[in-house]
């Protein structure tokens, strides 16, 4: 065997471990979804009998989960959304106009991230009861959007900069303004690196749990990754494990989905082509 050859071999050999380290988390949660309720201690590889009793379990009882994959809809979805909106233009500005300290503004943004998560709740905790925010979706979207933003726009900005300034400068000639240019050339150019951005801001947003335990203490108000966590069983007193690894499922298929279908519209912007 040659060099080359024994180089890919370790290569792929290499890929192969890092995938089943990665992946093996999320098989065992597959796997322990779909065992009966009085197998979900078993060890083996596969269920002996595979069942749906565990995800029928998700929605019985008093879990109230369905309710809870909304609130997940609609506190990702607002954070996404207004994470694009804000860091787009706040990315644009610090990219390509000209005005002071303007590195010292998006290093500043940058250090915001250093500070823990954990040091923050208090604060926004003692700040949000006071104007009773409390059990209400701000109180968790405001927060996400904390975490969020500063990633966002560095992203952003370090996209923007790679494109070229003639775009912009041919546009105007052509009688665009500053904000038609904007909206006409860049966007769509750097439609890459917003995708990319938002995929990564709905994942955090998605998967939140601080927070969401945080601000929040009514259960008709709780978001999935709660729900999950304060599972009692269908009856109240059995153990629920296979219905928490049940709804580890549901809640990850929509993670793929976002990425599945965002990731084709990455690769069609990305071999597109900008400059012809």
């Amino acid at each position: 065997m040659t060099g080359s050859a024994v180089k890919r071999a370790l290569s792929t050999l290499g890929f192969a471990a890092v995938a089943v380290y990665c992946l093996a988390p999320f098989y065992w949660m597959a796997i322990s979804a779909f065992r009966r309720p009085q197998d979900q201690f078993d060890n083996t590889l596969v269920p002996s009998r595979w069942s749906w009793e565990n995800f029928s379990a998700v929605f019985s009882g008093d879990n109230g989960f369905g309710r809870a994959l909304l609130n997940s809809v609609i506190v990702a979805g607002a954070t996404t959304v207004l994470t694009l909106l804000i860091g787009t233009f706040t990315a644009y500005a610090l990219a390509r106009l000209d005005f002071r300290f303007k590195n010292a503004v998006l290093g500043l943004i940058v250090a915001t991230t250093m500070f823990p998560g954990i040091s923050q709740l208090v604060p926004l905790l003692k700040l949000f009861t006071d104007i009773k925010w409390i059990n209400t979706y701000q109180a968790m979207v405001l927060p996400s959007l904390g975490f969020a933003l500063p990633l966002s726009v560095w992203l952003l900005t370090a996209f923007f900069r790679q494109l070229p300034f003639e775009l912009e400068q041919a546009a105007m000639v052509d009688g665009c303004t500053r904000g038609q240019a904007f909206r006409k050339i860049i966007i769509p150019l750097a439609a890459p690196g917003v995708f990319t951005t938002a995929i990564l801001t709905f994942i955090a947003a998605w998967n939140e749990f601080l927070i969401a335990l945080s601000m929040v203490n009514k259960k008709e108000m709780q978001t999935a990754t709660v729900a999950i966590s304060k599972f009692t069983g269908v009856s109240g007193f059995d153990q629920p494990f296979g219905t928490q690894m049940a709804a580890g499922v549901i809640v990850t298929v929509p993670l793929i989905a976002v990425v599945l279908v965002f990731q084709r519209r990455i690769v069609a912007g990305l071999t597109a082509g900008g400059v012809k």
